[in-house]
């Protein structure tokens, strides 16, 4: 197989992120976070602030859930050439097994994100997250 290199999955994942940014700004815009000039109490985000941040989370799960599941791309992997898939079978690891991937990759961070500099020096170049859920990123 031909595991994908380390910069891609970072150019894939810089992509992914680009994706949510506007999303991110705007809930940001309209977060609304102040203090009230009359009565001197703090206001809370307004309902754009939760509309962005949704309309953020839906694109985002879309895209690394849903279509990284069901095609082994995200848009940033399908951008770079590079595809998830599970590691027995070399099919596209499907919606759920994304998901829970994306949450594995919590064990990548807390260790200094280390794991996520595994593919660096991994034979199968594989984040500890990769390893947890059985897959590997390929060149496509």
């Amino acid at each position: 197989m031909n595991y994908a290199h380390w910069g891609s999955r970072v150019g894939a994942a810089l992509i992914d992120g680009l994706v949510v940014l506007p999303f991110s700004i705007l809930a940001f815009i309209f977060n609304g976070s102040g203090v009230d000039a009359e009565t001197g109490q703090v206001d809370g985000p307004g309902p754009l602030y939760y509309v962005f941040l949704l309309l953020g989370l839906l694109v985002s799960a879309y895209n690394r859930w849903y279509l990284a599941g069901k095609t082994g791309q995200s848009w940033g992997k399908k951008a770079l050439g590079i595809s998830l898939i599970d590691e027995a079978s070399g099919q596209p690891i499907g919606m759920g097994k994304a998901f829970v991937r994306e949450i594995a990759h919590f064990v990548d961070s807390i260790i200094c994100y280390i794991g996520y500099l595994f593919p660096l020096w991994d034979a199968k170049k594989q984040t500890i997250a990769d390893k947890i859920m059985k897959t590997v990123v390929v060149s496509a």
